[in-house]
Parts: structure tokens; C-alpha cells; sequence
């Protein structure tokens, strides 16, 4: 099914450079068209919104106008300050909110700003509802007769850790662990929870200062983590980005383990407890060896497009529980239906029971290589039919052994070009030469 026609909302809400793709007037309208559509679809005259964000110096700003835009259409906002992505869905859900919005971007860099949007059950809004929002940002609606108040939510804070705390039952006693908090969302609550659990923690980055966020830390490079674990006596590091809906992980050696590694090691240890609930849901740019680890130990695989929203509603259709995506985004709808990168770490951290990363590991990744390519026009790529037919090409040639995947990025002017074969070097081989033709007929 093709997805409504929308040009501000990608794969992760509105996103873009502060001032530029993404303004305060723009934030005004989506508060404003977000209360209204409220109001039209469900019937709620005084919508109750919650509002958090991470770390980013324009996060305030932002915050200000999006709160606006939702007073000024009869709805009243809750600031719940500077929390991850995950804990909008929770409190969502738990208090009885009819939407909650999250300023931030996620791993891009501090110039960059976003804003996500939830529904009343603590998912992200589907493509339909998205549309419509923007429908109303084009068409905005009069203001209401009486606007609504704008107040702080004491307590957000304690509530999201007490949901942690409550679902996640471990005891970490013994557990040396490095906590990187990628200066965002993350870094006054991970380590806390980790704490309360038992475990012994080290903290990376967790000095934020409105321009450090994912700025050589987190997940997005995990070579401060690596080092820090590599040089200390922990047993185990996790990475998280900016906004903490996402985590990866490096062994006692610093060995990096991505996303596909730690879905594949929780969806095994719950199979053979029986307590899997189903397969597993992934995106196209999960790793061959996922696939075929999963082939070995029986579990079935969904693979949707690119983006959790995809993930959760395929674990929705399926009536199962786990999936996510390579970059660390897990879902357990058991606990919440987004990533939490938290709630990942502490999910493989009781799929281990105790055993060290290696020793668990039940997927061998095929190598992979992916290129971004910088172009003018994302969307172009749709015509590009000479770059389709050396796609078909390399996959025949590849079938049984490997894949070439070509997809547009849904936030940036990006095409991402990638390649997994039996070596890096052909895989690197493939993806080169496709990233050259993509330049060629893309500009």
C-alpha cells in the first residue's frame, strides 16, 4: 500500500537544520494543526499534550513555539523537560494523555531539531494520521475561543524510571558497566536505573551543553565506549543516541554488537524459554546472517520498510512482541510500542544471564558496506532505471550469498547505496561502483 502524500513528515516526524527545514513558525503550526486534527478525528475539544525533548540548544526554543501553537488551539501542554524519546510513549500511555510530541533529532547533530508526534497509545502516529497533520500546517485552522494553559509535569521523570524499574526486574549485582549517554536525552536517567538494579557504573558524556550531543560519543561512534571498556575492567558498554530510542553495545573488549546482534540474541534465549511470542520483525537493512541465524533456531522473520513505525505495525499485524531495526532501535511491545535504548540494554542484559556478549552470540554477520550518496533530488531514484537494472543484476548474481539494497533516506537529501557479500572487499567493490552510477545519474 503506497503511503499518503506528505513533504515535512519522513520516517521520523519533521526534521531538518534549525532556522532553515525546521523553524519556530513551523513548530507553531505543527502544535497547533496537531491539536486540531485531534479535535476532527477523535472529537476531543480540549486535547491533553505532552511535550519533552533532549538536550539541544534550540530545544527550548523550539519547545516554546510547539507548546504555543497547541495553547493556541484549546489544548492544554505538559513539559516533562529533557527525557529519551521512549519516555513520551510511556507517560503517554500510563497518564492518559491524547498525544505527546518529542523535540529532537535523534543522532544528527546539535544544528539539527526535530519533532515527533505520538498518539494517546504511546506509538508513533501512523502515515494517515501524519497527512493529516500536515494537511492542517497547509490549511491552518482559526485559533479556539479560549486557549489552553501551558504547565510543568512534576515527576515526569521518576515516572519514566519507575516503569524501568517496574517491568525489568534484574539484579545486576557484580556488573561492571560503561553507560554512554551521547551528552542527549539519556544522561540523567541511565545511569540512575542501572544503578537501582545493582550494577557498577561508569558514565561517558553525560556533561551536555546544548552543541556536544553525538558530537564524537554515543551511538553514532563508539570509539570512546570501545576505549573506555577496552581499558577497564567492565564486562559490558552500552551506546545511546541523542534522544535514547536507540542503543548499541561493545563486549569486554570493546567488539562493537549492533542491533541485528542483540535482537538475534534476545529473539533466541526467548524461543528457548517459550516466551517469544511469535517471530521476529526487522527492516530490509537487517544483516544476511540475521536471516539465517534465525532460519537455524526456527524463528520466523517479517521485513518491513525501513523505520520502527514499520517495525511496530508489523509486530501489530502479526500479534508479536520483538523486532527493530540494525542502528538499535528495539521494540518489546510487552513493555512499550517504540525503541528504548535503555530498556534494549537491560533486555539483552537478562538474555545474558550472566554470560559475556561473545560467548552468547548466535549470528555471524555477512560483511556489509553502505555509502550515502549526497544528491539533489532523493525521491529521483524512483526513475532511475539503468541504477534498478544493475540492482536486479547484482542480485542475481549475489542470490544465495549476499544482497544490494537501494533505498532514499527519509530524513536527509541522501540515497543509501548498500552491499553485503561473502568479503569486504567485494562487498565494497559492489557498493562503490553502484554509488558512482547513483552520482552519475542523480547528480
Amino acid at each position: 500500500m503506497s503511503n499518503p502524500t506528505r513533504t515535512l513528515f519522513g520516517t521520523d516526524g519533521v526534521r531538518g537544520r534549525v532556522g532553515k527545514q525546521l523553524t519556530a513558525e513551523l513548530a507553531l503550526a505543527i502544535g497547533r494543526a496537531g491539536a486540531e486534527s485531534l479535535r476532527r478525528a477523535r472529537g476531543v475539544e480540549r486535547p491533553q499534550v505532552l511535550i519533552i525533548r533532549d538536550t539541544r540548544e534550540s530545544g527550548p526554543m523550539l519547545e516554546a513555539a510547539l507548546a504555543a501553537g497547541i495553547a493556541e488551539a484549546g489544548g492544554d501542554v505538559y513539559l516533562g523537560g529533557v527525557l529519551p524519546t521512549p519516555a513520551a510513549a510511556l507517560i503517554s500511555r500510563h497518564q492518559g494523555f491524547d498525544m505527546a510530541a518529542v523535540v529532537s533529532a535523534s543522532h544528527n547533530p546539535f544544528h539539527d531539531n526535530g519533532i515527533k508526534l505520538f498518539g494517546g497509545d504511546g506509538g508513533k502516529l501512523d502515515d494517515v494520521t501524519e497527512a493529516g497533520v500536515e494537511a492542517l500546517i497547509h490549511d491552518p485552522p482559526p485559533a479556539a475561543e479560549v486557549p489552553g494553559r501551558i504547565r510543568e509535569l512534576n515527576g515526569a521523570r521518576q515516572d519514566y524510571l519507575r516503569a524501568l524499574e517496574s517491568h525489568f526486574r534484574l539484579d545486576l549485582s557484580g556488573l561492571k558497566v560503561v553507560l554512554d549517554c551521547a551528552n542527549g536525552a539519556t544522561y540523567a536517567v541511565a545511569g540512575e536505573i542501572f544503578t537501582r538494579l545493582g550494577a557498577e557504573v561508569e558514565l561517558l558524556a553525560v556533561e551536555p551543553d546544548g552543541r556536544n550531543i553525538n558530537d564524537g560519543c554515543g551511538s553514532t561512534d563508539l570509539g570512546l565506549l570501545s576505549d573506555r571498556v577496552a581499558s577497564s575492567e567492565a564486562q559490558i558498554g552500552f551506546a545511546f543516541d541523542g534522544d535514547g530510542d536507540r542503543v548499541l553495545a561493545v563486549d569486554g573488549e570493546g567488539n562493537p554488537f549492533d542491533g541485528d546482534e542483540m535482537i538475534s540474541l534476545v529473539a533466541v534465549e526467548r524461543a528457548r524459554r517459550g516466551s517469544l511470542g511469535g517471530g521476529v520483525a526487522v527492516t530490509v537493512m537487517s544483516n544476511y546472517g540475521f536471516h539465517q541465524a534465525m532460519k537455524e533456531a526456527g524463528v520466523e522473520v517479517e521485513v518491513t520498510q525501513v523505520g520502527d513505525r514499520y517495525v511496530l505495525e508489523a509486530l501489530r499485524d502479526k500479534n508479536w512482541v520483538l523486532g527493530g531495526e540494525q542502528s538499535g532501535h528495539i521494540i518489546s511491545t510487552d513493555y512499550a510500542p517504540t525503541g528504548d535504548g535503555i530498556a534494549a540494554a537491560l533486555m539483552l542484559l537478562e538474555a545474558l544471564d550472566g554470560r559475556k556478549l561473545p560467548d552468547a552470540r548466535v549470528m555471524e554477520k555477512l560483511p556489509q558496506v553502505l555509502v550515502n550518496v549526497e544528491v539533489a533530488d532523493r525521491d529521483a531514484i524512483e526513475g532511475a532505471d539503468a541504477v534498478w537494472a544493475e540492482v536486479d543484476r547484482l542480485n542475481g548474481e549475489l542470490e544465495g550469498q549476499g544482497r544490494v539494497l537501494l533505498r532514499p533516506s527519509g530524513t536527509e537529501p541522501l540515497v543509501r547505496v548498500m552491499a553485503e557479500a561473502p568479503s569486504g572487499e567485494r562487498a565494497q567493490e559492489i557498493c562503490d561502483s553502484l554509488a558512482d552510477q547513483v552520482r552519475s545519474e542523480l547528480g
